[in-house]
């Protein structure tokens, strides 16, 4: 089997310093480029984080400060890593929730204008919860009936997240093998306006508040009420791609004003 594909979609998995997006860095990346005629191409990087890697995080990864610190950084890899996910579609196993996110830190870190505008993302972790809810490992094992060695390698892990979704389309009469499908069915989040999942679109494409005392409240009802909550989410400890799209915003909305004053 082979996925249908109309355009490329590129599988990928992270290693990192630490699981907070808002903070911690990318140790590996790995990359594995799926094309509709199903050749593959592949790519791995190891990235100097400029920050310490925890003790406790190499033993789960084997990557140390020491194996990266004559690697280059994310900002120095940010045009080569650009131009190999450039016009493809995203996979991978928990990206969603965290994989993307951190990726696109990254990016705004590096000062490159990253977006998700036309990429549709599938997120296999989200699949499989819904269906029989395991590990990587677990799925790896369930799905192809093959144990994943050389687990939290990120070659290893892109490698098996790809497999274990050929395999799933194959299993469930429920899945379509299309990208459009693929997406939708694993995002369970809702319509994200950023990645974090902080900021949603309603049911009338309006930007709203997916937490706190404005939850559900679209943003310009916010601005309306209480300006000055948009300055506290910028100086509060929130992704940068979720900052980036309150910064548009609130952009938007004074020139909006201006316009009509």
């Amino acid at each position: 089997m082979k996925l249908n594909l109309t355009k490329p979609i590129v599988f990928f998995d992270l290693e990192t310093t630490g699981l907070k997006i808002t903070t911690d860095r990318i140790v590996e990346i790995a990359f594995l480029k799926i094309f509709p005629n199903g050749d593959k191409e592949k790519k791995n990087w190891l990235v100097n984080p400029t920050i310490p890697i925890p003790e406790e995080v190499s033993n789960i990864h084997g990557i140390t400060d020491e194996k990266v610190k004559n690697e280059p950084t994310f900002k120095e890899l940010v045009n080569d890593i650009f131009n190999f996910i450039k016009g493809c579609d995203l996979g991978g196993y928990n990206s969603n929730k965290f994989d993307i996110p951190l990726l696109a830190e990254e990016f705004i870190r590096a000062d490159f204008d990253f977006n998700i505008n036309n990429i549709k993302t599938i997120d296999i972790q989200n699949i499989f919860h819904k269906l029989e809810k395991r590990t990587l490992s677990a799925a790896y094992k369930f799905y192809c009936n093959k144990n994943l060695e050389n687990a939290h390698s990120a070659m290893a892990d892109t490698n098996a997240t790809y497999e274990i979704l050929l395999a799933q389309i194959d299993k469930y009469d429920e899945i379509e093998n299309n990208i459009e499908f693929l997406s939708k069915f694993s995002n369970i989040r809702g319509n994200c306006a950023d990645l974090a999942g902080f900021i949603k679109f309603n049911d009338k494409g309006e930007e709203v508040f997916s937490f706190g005392k404005y939850r559900n409240t679209t943003l310009k009802e916010i601005w309306e009420k209480n300006p000055g909550y948009f300055s506290w989410i910028s100086n509060a400890d929130f992704p940068k791609f979720t900052k980036k799209i309150i910064d548009n915003f609130v952009l938007k909305i004074k020139l909006e004003n201006k316009l009509t004053s």
